[in-house]
């Protein structure tokens, strides 16, 4: 048997410790498996505090840098988190010693992964990041190894199990975003700053990293549109369900004749389809390409062990000694291709106006429509009181026929102009099965 393979973790919180705790409930097996030993040697963490692991064996480091630097390890674990300052200058530091680097953050790798794969090669050392998308979900490694013969046509996910918790208890009970994203943050699924999770940035860095990875591209984060969950009400949750969809935030990238279309927003998708079925922190990812037709992967997509388990999978194909370019290609060999804007989308809409009860604010409304050949499926109007002293307002709610969704931002700018709008326009993107 090899020469044991040394590992330096750096981050003992939830993610760290579970490492270790595979580490060593699986060491036989994957010894067995990779034809040497994976031995944890060394850490590093904030403070050392009392911990539910025993880390009094291994070597201990108050730096992270100076254990990517150690050369008493040969494969550094970043799980610090943090596009930029100690987990950048770590992986950097490890990568630049000649040491193969696993980590599971998806802002450093959509910020920088470029550069650091180019590290890597440069080093001939291995970069692994299956836990920075979709937790527990092979889908980098689908991806980049198990679909070579494939032209893939387009990626599409629910990658933020926040974001789909809040909107599965927002269907079943009724609950608005706040108090659901409150019960997401006490039971640990959100963090205290959930920002990045509700705001759809989360799942862009993630989709970042598939695009690249599905279509053979450079990583371009800044060309993904991105909307959010924050601004949904439970409205648009039972109209939603009414029209026979639920709403999911996903993360879409695709194939156009304009370029690479990467977009991040809330969803309406058919209550039969298998995303559909994808409730709770869930994560699912669906990939359509020529010869496969259509892989849908679900699984969890956060959590310690689950994270940890995609961890070590990287660290095993290290000890396996196998040498994957980071994104599938040389970076060298990675397209610039032109990103297709969100205006382009072309499909159905829902549309949700809060409009004032005048004469002729219908009426208004279609002409908009009808000046852009949009054509309208249904439109539902319920009346509801209004305030004293103000016009009264009527939610009146739109489905149409497939368009562009440039037409569709055109005709509600000058509805809002015309002034029969109480409220900004809610729109929600549908996908048709």
């Amino acid at each position: 048997m090899q020469q044991a393979l040394r590992i330096g973790i750096a981050g003992l919180g939830t993610v760290g410790a579970a490492v270790l705790t595979l580490l060593e409930r699986r060491a036989e097996a994957l010894a067995a498996r990779c034809g040497r030993k994976l031995a944890p040697v060394a850490v590093a963490a904030k403070t050392r505090k009392p911990r539910r692991i025993d880390v009094s064996r291994l070597a201990w480091f108050d730096d992270p840098a100076k254990l990517a630097a150690s050369p008493e390890i040969d494969v550094f674990v970043e799980l610090i988190g943090g596009a930029d300052g100690p987990a950048l200058r770590c992986v950097e530091t490890a990568l630049s010693s000649g040491k193969s680097v696993v980590t599971a953050n998806k802002a450093l790798l959509a910020k920088h992964g470029m550069r650091l794969a180019e590290l890597a090669e440069k080093n001939g050392v291995a970069l692994g990041f299956e836990a920075s998308v979709a937790g527990g979900i092979p889908v980098v490694k689908c991806l980049r190894e198990s679909l070579p013969g494939n032209t893939v046509t387009r990626v599409c996910g629910i990658l933020n199990g926040t974001c789909n918790y809040i909107l599965s208890r927002m269907e079943i009970e009724h609950l608005p975003v706040a108090e659901c994203l409150a019960d997401a943050q006490r039971l640990g699924y959100a963090e205290a700053d959930p920002a990045f999770d509700i705001g759809g940035e989360d799942t862009a860095h993630k989709l970042a990293i598939l695009t690249a990875l599905a279509f053979g591209t450079r990583i371009d984060p800044d060309c993904i549109a991105i909307e959010g969950i924050k601004d949904l009400s439970l409205a648009d949750i039972e109209a939603a369900s009414e029209l026979g969809y639920r709403i999911k935030l996903l993360g879409v990238a695709e194939r156009t004749a304009a370029g690479i279309e990467q977009r991040v927003h809330p969803t309406m998708v058919p209550r039969s389809s298998a995303i559909a079925q994808v409730m709770g922190v869930a994560n699912a990812v669906t990939i359509n390409a020529d010869a496969v037709h259509e892989l849908t992967l679900i699984g969890p997509g956060a959590g310690g062990m689950p994270t940890a388990s995609a961890v070590v999978a990287d660290i095993a194909d290290i000890a396996r000694g196998l040498r994957a370019p980071p994104f599938g290609l040389p970076v060298a060999a990675l397209a610039s291709l032109p990103r297709a804007p969100i205006q382009m989308h072309e499909g159905g809409y829902y549309i949700r106006l809060s409009v004032y009860d005048r004469p002729g604010a219908a009426a208004a409304i279609a002409a908009r429509m009808a000046e852009r050949a949009i054509s309208l499926e249904s439109i539902v109007q319920r009346r509801r009181p209004g305030e004293r002293g103000k016009p009264a307002a009527v939610p009146v709610v739109l489905i149409t026929h497939a368009t562009y969704e440039k037409l569709i931002r055109e005709a509600l700018a000058a509805v809002v102009g015309d002034g029969f709008i109480a409220e900004p326009p809610q729109v929600i993107r549908i996908e048709r099965e």
